[in-house]
C-alpha cells in the first residue's frame, strides 16, 4: 500500500491548499503527513510551512496542482451553469404544467427578477465581445 501512495497531499480547503509530505518511511511504517505549505489558487501565492524550505520538486509538484485545480474548478464553473440552464427548462415545464396558482404566486417575482437580470448582464457581456463597426 505503501507504494501506492502519492509522495504529496493536498488537503483542499475553500482558496487552495494546505499540502502535506507523505511520509511511509519510518521505523512504526505508518502513514504521516509532514505539514510543508499552503497554496493559495486565487492569488498563486505558495506560503512555506513554519521553517520549511521547499525544493524545486516541491514547488513543481505544487505548481502542477495548482495549474490543474485552477482547470478543474473552471471546469466546474462551465457544469454548474449548464446545470442551472437545464433547472431553467424544467422549471418552465413546471410552470407550464403543474404549477398551481399559489405556487406561481410565490416565485413568479423572484424568478422574473432574476432572470431580467440573468438576461441584462449577458447582453451587455455579449455586446461587449462583438467587434465594434468602424464606419
Amino acid at each position: 500500500m505503501a507504494d501506492d501512495l502519492p509522495e504529496y497531499y493536498f488537503r483542499i480547503r475553500e482558496n487552495g491548499a494546505v499540502v502535506f509530505r507523505v511520509d511511509t518511511e519510518n521505523r512504526q511504517r505508518r502513514i504521516e503527513l509532514d505539514e510543508i505549505a499552503t497554496v493559495n489558487v486565487k492569488n498563486g501565492t505558495v506560503k512555506p510551512h513554519g521553517e520549511v524550505v521547499l525544493s524545486e520538486a516541491d514547488l513543481a509538484a505544487i505548481t502542477a496542482w495548482r495549474d490543474a485545480r485552477i482547470a478543474q474548478l473552471a471546469a466546474r464553473d462551465v457544469d454548474d451553469i449548464l446545470r442551472a440552464v437545464d433547472h431553467l427548462n424544467l422549471t418552465t415545464q413546471w410552470a407550464q404544467a403543474r404549477a398551481t396558482d399559489t405556487q406561481l404566486e410565490a416565485v413568479t417575482d423572484a424568478l422574473l427578477l432574476a432572470m431580467h437580470d440573468l438576461r441584462s448582464t449577458l447582453v451587455r457581456k455579449k455586446s461587449d465581445r462583438l467587434p465594434q463597426s468602424t464606419d
